[in-house]
């Protein structure tokens, strides 16, 4: 459940940021991932729940480095469970949208001169959006659920914005969801 959130235009990103990035989202879950696999195989079955994010489904403006690590996430664990369902052992993704937590107040924003006025009204927006989000006991209800769920379900999207945009994502043509989702996170203050 390790998160750390780098948002920003790309641009303004070094690659120690991206790096860090990766080593926590991306890289920290393959390692505590290959770490349980021994111990599971052994008692032939376990569940390997992680938290992503719906932003490994559905990109936004300026997490270019954030979400491709949420996208990544994403990506190995769909590959992972042909591997390990031999051995009985489950994947869970569990994909919150927005959520009334502080990992707001820890996000790193990479800042660039070139884009001034388009980080300054997205980054408004998105904080702003964070103050409309769900309560963290949806995602605690979430992982409880997946946690006993028996099936082979691998995503377990979350709170009420979020299904909702995701099934416009996968409903709509790219280029309306996209336009859509510029017109919020673009729009004036």
């Amino acid at each position: 459940n390790a998160g750390y959130g780098l948002v920003g235009a790309f641009e303004a990103m070094n690659q120690e940021q991206v790096q860090r990035q990766f080593d926590t989202n991306l890289f920290g879950a393959m390692h505590m991932t290959r770490a349980i696999l021994p111990h599971f195989r052994q008692q032939q079955g376990g569940t390997i729940i992680n938290i992503s994010s719906l932003g490994g489904l559905i990109s936004f403006p300026l997490n270019s480095v954030y979400l491709s690590t949420k996208w990544a996430l994403e990506g190995f664990m769909e590959s992972l469970q042909y591997e390990l369902k031999p051995f009985n052992i489950r994947l869970k993704n569990i994909e919150p949208g927005v959520i009334k937590t502080a990992f707001n107040q820890a996000v790193e924003f990479a800042a660039n001169p070139t884009y001034p006025r388009y980080a300054q009204v997205a980054r408004a927006n998105m904080e702003a959006s964070m103050q409309k989000g769900d309560d963290p006991l949806v995602v605690a209800k979430k992982v409880w659920a997946a946690a006993h769920d028996r099936s082979w379900r691998l995503r377990y999207v979350t709170g009420g914005s979020a299904a909702f945009l995701y099934r416009l994502r996968r409903l709509l043509p790219h280029k309306v969801f996209t336009g859509m989702v510029a017109g919020q996170m673009e729009k004036g203050p």
